[in-house]
C-alpha cells in the first residue's frame, strides 16, 4: 500500500473553485479499483490550506490514477489556483484502518 499527502496552498479568491474541482476528483478517484482512500482536508485555522490524503493499493494503482481524465482535469484546473506549487510526501502506512 502507498499513501501520499499532498499539501496545497490556495489563493483566497480560488478556495471555492479548488474545493469544487477537488470534490469532483475525489468522487471519481474513489471509483478506481486500486484506490483505498482519498480524503480532501481543509485547514480549520487557514481555509486556504488543503491536504489531500491518497491511499492506493500499490504503485501501479497510484500511477494509473495520474492517467485518468479526472486527475488530469484536476491538475490542469488547479494550477492557477495555487500560491505555491503543491508538495507531495509519499508514505508507507504503518497502522491503518
Amino acid at each position: 500500500m502507498i499513501a501520499t499527502l499532498v499539501y496545497v496552498d490556495v489563493k483566497p479568491e480560488c478556495v471555492e473553485a479548488f474545493r469544487a474541482i477537488s470534490i469532483y476528483n475525489h468522487d471519481n478517484t474513489r471509483k478506481e479499483a486500486g484506490n483505498v482512500r482519498f480524503d480532501v482536508l481543509q485547514s480549520a485555522d487557514d481555509p486556504t490550506q488543503f491536504v489531500l490524503y491518497e491511499v492506493f493499493a500499490d504503485e501501479d494503482a497510484a500511477k494509473f490514477h495520474k492517467t485518468t481524465e479526472h486527475y488530469l482535469r484536476w491538475r490542469d484546473e488547479v494550477a492557477p489556483y495555487m500560491n505555491t506549487p503543491r508538495r507531495a510526501v509519499k508514505t508507507s502506512p504503518v497502522a491503518f484502518d
